[in-house]
């Protein structure tokens, strides 16, 4: 159990609403997708000053794929030109760089990029940037589900052990603790397929404002509501329980 003003050590953000913010200016789509990098960036640099040790972002999902090829063409050359931009000062700055998400059958020049980023970062303690791409909560679980069965057929692990911590490690996530806070821009309140195993008992917020106009105010805005709240973990406060 956590009391109100208790601040969230790790930050899951979908980041939700670039080709409405491109719509309502008679912009491009791509357009969106580039003023929300520039959001990514800034809230990146933030994180840490608000005492944040791990972000989330919820970059590529898995059905993502089924958008425009033109779309996706533009995405992928947004997410290349991330790295290859910034991966310099992250890296300075003390960002590690993590990937969940599947990875078989990437292009192999993504692949390499993505695998670039983990291997230079590896032992920053500064933030902790976790980049979902090609990720499918329900995908990550099944994933999951097919890797301890393997290790049961082959007898390398008994499937009584297998518990909620054992199923945990075995996820994209293993060893990134729970975001407490997850804030979804754009206005919709769905978590769509984002992270469903580890969120069970995250606190949940939404935003008007499209991604690409999402500040540092703006995530100041929800860590304030953060903490006002009082998280039981399903269990009682403690003036309920005297009554």
């Amino acid at each position: 159990m956590t009391t109100p003003g208790a601040m969230p050590a790790h930050v899951a953000i979908i980041m939700d609403g670039n080709g409405r913010w491109a719509k309502a200016r008679g912009l491009p789509r791509v357009a969106g997708h580039r003023a929300g990098v520039e959001a990514l960036r800034g809230t990146v640099r933030a994180a840490p000053d608000f005492g944040i040790s791990y972000l989330t972002v919820y970059a590529f999902s898995s059905e993502n794929w089924s958008r425009p090829k033109s779309e996706v063409s533009d995405l992928m050359g947004l997410l290349k030109i991330f790295i290859r931009r910034d991966l310099a000062e992250l890296h300075r700055n003390g960002v590690r760089v993590r990937v969940i998400g599947d990875r078989e059958g990437l292009q192999p020049d993504i692949k390499g990029l993505l695998d670039e980023a983990e291997s230079l970062t590896a032992q920053n303690d500064v933030l902790t940037l976790v980049i979902a791409f090609n990720y499918g909560g329900r995908d990550e679980i099944a994933r999951a589900a097919r890797k301890l069965a393997e290790a049961a057929v082959d007898g390398r692990i008994d499937v009584r052990s297998i518990d909620a911590a054992v199923f945990a490690a075995s996820l994209d996530t293993n060893g990134i603790p729970d975001p407490e806070l997850v804030i979804r821009t754009s206005g919709e309140l769905r978590l769509s397929n984002f992270l469903p195993w580890q969120t069970a008992y995250s606190e949940l917020t939404f935003l008007p404002c499209y991604w690409p106009d999402f500040t540092r105010d703006h995530l100041a805005e929800a860590l304030r509501d953060f903490a006002g709240r009082e998280r039981r973990f399903g269990g009682l406060a403690p003036q309920d329980i005297a009554l």
